[in-house]
């Protein structure tokens, strides 16, 4: 009963003022961010190295800078890992807290680094003094926007790395993690640093740039080059070993009193004009009479040699 008053009276002396500070100090001195993969609030703020970058300046804008100082203090007490519950959809990296609403601003032109998927890498989370508690990282999810502000949607569901209590070495926990092997180009890693000695939870963005894992580099292969094979020269025309040209044939005198062949051609002919030109049933009746004309016409001029033959000779015997 005596201890409150006479601490009222210290504190009206002002004799507790440096305890009061000290005690303030060792709360607000649980703070931390990732400094390499460098996170927006640990590269933008006052001892980060792109403070000078576009997006950076922007975002201090956003809150009049009220958060230039304290880069490291994304923090949300209570939280208890629900995290999806309490933290809104684009406001993942300030953790919905209005003084940092502007490291949540959907920019292409964060300050990034460069890592190569599938790899394993050094995480150096930078915090003032050690304190229990878990990490947990994600990553975006191919085809993420970074022109539009995070959502729990772009994050993969499950982190891909989950580690308690690692290593506190000069002034920041540092832990392997093996990047995801199949993403690639502009991603974040989403970072949760969850207490357990304190009732807080810390939230960060690392803007990343991924590049191809060494394994796909190296198991790749050139398409296969298919190369034409020449054209096979056309033979000469007559040349063929299949087809060879038949002989043609000559035709020769019909004997006495046959037709001969060209007037078999031309009685073909013939047949040929009456079967376009006359009905059918009349064709057996002009063919035999053509005939016929045929034939006294190479009796009779037969008949004519023979007779000048005769008078021929009939001079002469005279």
């Amino acid at each position: 009963m005596l201890v409150r008053p006479r601490l009222a009276h210290l504190v009206a002396a002002g004799i507790t003022a440096p305890l009061l500070t000290i005690a303030v100090a060792t709360a607000a001195a649980a703070h931390g961010a990732p400094t390499d993969p460098v996170s927006r609030s640990a590269a933008c703020g006052s001892q980060g190295r792109f403070t000078q970058n576009a997006a950076c300046r922007a975002a201090r804008a956003g809150a009049g800078g009220a958060w230039f100082e304290q880069w490291d203090n994304v923090r949300v007490a209570n939280v208890n890992g629900r995290d999806r519950e309490t933290i809104p959809d684009g406001k993942l990296c300030s953790g919905g807290i209005a003084n940092f609403g502007g490291l949540d601003l959907g920019r292409s032109d964060w300050p990034t680094t460069q890592v190569q998927a599938g790899k394993t890498v050094t995480v150096s989370y930078r915090a003032t003094i050690p304190h229990q508690g878990s990490f947990r990282m994600y990553v975006t999810k191919s085809g993420y926007d970074p022109k539009q502000p995070l959502r729990w949607a772009d994050l993969e569901a499950k982190p891909f790395l989950t580690v308690k209590d690692p290593a506190f070495v000069s002034g920041s926990y540092t832990f392997k993690a093996t990047l995801p092997s199949d993403t690639v180009g502009r991603q974040v890693l989403y970072t949760i640093w969850q207490n357990s000695s304190t009732a807080d939870t810390y939230y960060s963005c690392s803007d990343v740039i991924f590049t191809a894992s060494a394994k796909v580099s190296a198991t790749s292969k050139p398409a296969a080059v298919v190369k034409a094979k020449p054209a096979k020269s056309a033979k000469p025309a007559g040349k063929s070993s299949t087809s060879k040209p038949k002989p043609s044939v000559t035709a020769k005198a019909s004997p006495s009193g046959t037709p001969s062949a060209t007037a078999a051609v031309s009685l073909g002919a013939a047949e040929k004009l009456s079967n376009q030109t006359v009905a059918s049933s009349t064709n057996s009746y002009l063919l035999p009479a053509i005939a016929g004309a045929g034939l006294l016409a190479l009796a009779g001029g037969g008949g004519m040699v023979a007779a000048r033959r005769g008078r021929r000779t009939g001079r002469r015997r005279h």
